[in-house]
């Protein structure tokens, strides 16, 4: 098929690698493939991962018929910090137009004075940029200025594990876009415009690391990271009934529980048991039982950190995802846990209804409804070297809505800018805007693969 308008949003989980293909923005493909590769949430053998990675999308370019060479990966917020950053430049002494070299400069340079030793800048959120000192706006694109500064926060994460990460990625044959913090991966898709402004709570149960990440204003506000997950209610059952970790796991798919109240002593059910003569009988109640121990342990640690933070009290709530949210009660626990309303949120695209692919399903979400400005931020980031000019890239530009006010505001500024200067300067500095334009819409639909 046309690989022009492909997609691929990649998640390197604990127990499995999912990856999920859109062709202009429209979900065609979802594959999820077991990780040997990682523990509680970080690699600790790139080979076995890049096996898992190269598996996995190679499943899935079979399985759409396409040709995939790029992706874009999620980076889970138990890496991220968060920091200040801001600067100030000179675009010009006379004054001229904005452009988007000017934006990249002053974003460069912001998030240069933001980045720690040992970590590598991942993303970058302006609050708001500013002209000669005094106009605060949104996109200061078009706007004649003498300096632009700008203010926002930077996320960056620790360079030996991102390091293995691209690695990873690199020996499984494929090259990395870029990466995007797996909890607005998961807002873009699980929560509504209103959770996302007026604050929610993001809880990813995972199968080795369980996060709560808080999201207001459309940004990460706090995060709570408990490295147990999934796997480890698996090694309970294993334990517990004296079975392989295999069946340990099949077990608690098929038969378990996050609420006991849920299951019925009636309902038995086989285990292989180590050192026992053929199988011993297990009922539902029994098993829920010792998924719910570990559970309520997870809970109450994250429950912690999250009542600190007064997070409890966003409207909100808590939105759960995350593959071990397949067991049955986790959202009535929580809510009576933590005494907030809960949802479990999964993708409702056939093929992929299943709350595993939440995040590369969010990654894929995220992307496309990236804005200009967005990208000029990628790029300042990751850098246009990433791109390999004879390939096939898909168009991608997606704009920020600009409301009428500011664009009124904008063309106000301008004017009363203009006037102090010759109209031959100004003849020169729209064909300059012009050619950069052209430019930047020309970079934007090499962007993506």
């Amino acid at each position: 098929m046309d690989d022009t308008n492909l997609l691929v949003g990649l998640d390197i989980g604990t127990t499995a690698v999912k990856a999920v293909v859109a062709d202009a923005g429209k979900v065609i493909g979802a594959v999820a493939v077991n990780n040997k590769g990682m523990r509680h949430g970080n690699i600790v053998d790139i080979d076995e991962t890049a096996s898992a990675i190269k598996q996995a999308l190679k499943e899935i370019a079979t399985k759409t018929n396409a040709h995939i060479y790029r992706v874009v990966t999620g980076i889970p917020v138990g890496m991220l910090q968060l920091e200040k950053a801001s600067d100030l430049i000179n675009v010009s002494d006379s004054g001229q137009e904005v452009g988007n070299s000017d934006v990249k400069r002053v974003i460069s340079i912001a998030i240069k004075s933001g980045v720690k030793s040992d970590r590598e800048p991942i993303a970058f959120f302006p609050n708001h940029f500013v002209i000669d000192g005094t106009d605060v706006v949104d996109d200061p694109r078009k706007m004649i200025a003498h300096s632009l500064a700008v203010q926002g926060i930077v996320l960056t994460a620790p360079t030996s594990p991102l390091h293995n990460i691209k690695k990873a990625i690199e020996r499984a044959g494929y090259q990395n876009n870029f990466f995007v913090p797996t909890p607005l991966a998961i807002a873009s898709v699980a929560l509504q415009e209103s959770e996302r402004k007026f604050g929610s709570i993001i809880l990813d149960l995972g199968g080795g690391v369980t996060t709560a990440t808080v999201i207001r204003n459309n940004q990460i506000v706090y995060a709570n990271v408990d490295y147990e997950g999934g796997s480890d209610i698996s090694d309970d059952i294993s334990v517990v009934l004296s079975t392989s970790k295999k069946d340990a796991n099949q077990i608690k798919l098929d038969y378990g529980y996050a609420n006991p109240a849920l299951a019925s002593v009636k309902n038995e059910f086989a285990v292989n048991s180590v050192g026992s003569n053929g199988q011993q009988m297990v009922d539902e109640v029994y098993l829920s039982k010792i998924i719910n121990a570990r559970v309520m342990q997870i809970i109450g640690r994250i429950k912690k950190g999250l009542a600190q933070h007064d997070a409890l009290k966003l409207p909100g709530g808590v939105i759960i995802t995350g593959g071990s949210s397949l067991l049955q009660g986790y959202a009535e626990i929580i809510a009576n846990a933590m005494n907030v309303k809960a949802r479990v949120y999964y993708p409702d695209q056939i093929g992929m209804r299943n709350p595993v692919y939440s995040v590369a399903f969010g990654i894929v979400n995220y992307a496309y409804k990236m804005s200009d400005i967005d990208f000029l931020i990628t790029s300042s980031i990751y850098g246009n070297d990433i791109l390999d000019q004879n390939e096939k890239m898909v168009t991608k530009k997606s704009k920020r809505p600009t409301s009428a006010n500011e664009t009124k505001v904008k063309e106000e500024y301008n004017r009363r800018e203009l006037s102090k200067q010759e109209t031959d300067s100004q003849s020169k500095l729209k064909n300059n805007m012009h050619n950069n334009e052209k430019g930047i819409r020309n970079f934007f639909k090499k962007f993506f693969d």
